[in-house]
């Protein structure tokens, strides 16, 4: 392999670094709204929601999905639940990963300063929003008009936290080996 020697390996990167790369982006066929949907879809989502899940019996997971190469057509998918997981856990990201990087002046290593940087060139003061003394519950009977402390059977009585099942990778590194 030549480039599992460390100093071929460097001299390679060196090449690389000292090339002038040239980018060449082709507008959106269907502009950059569709791009953002596109990309949207893959950062700020998680892999798929609740309410795409239709149903789970007898080792099975029954779930929605959009046949975009057939018109947006609302489609139902039945896996083995194995499978489902597996599936579910691609989209899982290993510790120390990120989905997003920023570059430039928004890569974290100087972002502070040049974010500081960018204000006093744009004569622009620093804005720090107030945070409100709200609590989680609060904000979502606010935002959603939900209120998540609501008994969901009987809606009347408001429900509390009695005890927590602690996470089993994080009470037992066994459950950590990936062989």
């Amino acid at each position: 392999m030549p480039l599992a020697n460390e100093k071929e390996f460097s001299t390679f990167i060196k090449t690389l670094k000292d090339k002038n790369w040239v980018v060449y982006c082709k507008k959106p066929f269907a502009g950059p709204e569709q791009v953002l949907d596109y990309i949207g879809r893959y950062t700020h989502r998680v892999a798929i929601s609740n309410n795409r899940i239709i149903n789970v019996e007898n080792g099975n997971v029954a779930f929605a999905y959009r046949d975009r190469r057939n018109n947006d057509t609302l489609k139902t998918m039945t896996l083995k639940a194995e499978e489902f997981i597996r599936r579910f856990l691609l989209h899982v990201l290993p510790d120390g990963f990120m989905r997003i990087r920023h570059f430039g002046f928004l890569a974290n290593r100087y972002k502070k300063e040049n974010i500081k940087q960018c204000r006093e060139l744009l004569n622009v003061a620093e804005q720090i929003p107030a945070t409100a003394e709200k609590t989680t519950q609060e904000v979502m009977l606010e935002l959603t008009g939900i209120d998540i402390e609501l008994c969901p059977c009987c809606k009347k009585g408001h429900m509390r936290i009695v005890d927590e099942i602690p996470a089993l990778w994080k009470a037992d590194p066994k459950y950590l080996d990936s062989s």
